[in-house]
């Protein structure tokens, strides 16, 4: 059977094994690459991990709270600084949807993890 992740959706994946810092066990992340590009079976992530109030003016986590459209069962936090490209043989189960103002709430928060500035 093939899966085809789509951008904004939650998912279930295995992110171990990881090396200090990253964030590591079977988590939900939420798929931020565009679904018209690569030809590698990989896909561009945020993980996201129990909310903590210590977040709350940190520019690179997001604040999502559960309910019945995105499969999240706590109030969560998707954390940008922890963004990456996963295979997709980590990806175990769909969980829901992101909203798409969530969804452009994660996309800010990468642009500004990156400091980019457009030039017209």
């Amino acid at each position: 059977m093939s899966i085809k992740p789509q951008r904004g959706e939650i998912w279930l994946v295995n992110l171990d094994p990881t090396i200090g810092a990253e964030i590591k066990k079977t988590r939900p992340v939420v798929i931020v690459s565009s679904n018209t590009l690569g030809k590698l079976p990989l896909k561009l992530v945020v993980p996201i991990t129990d909310w903590k109030d210590s977040f709350i003016n940190n520019l690179w986590h997001v604040k999502i709270n559960p309910n019945s459209h995105n499969g999240l069962t706590k109030k969560s936090v998707a954390d940008a600084l922890q963004t990456r490209s996963i295979d997709l043989t980590r990806f175990i189960q769909k969980l829901g949807n992101l909203s798409s103002e969530k969804l452009q709430q994660i996309n800010t928060a990468i642009v500004n993890l990156i400091e980019y500035e457009h030039e017209n």
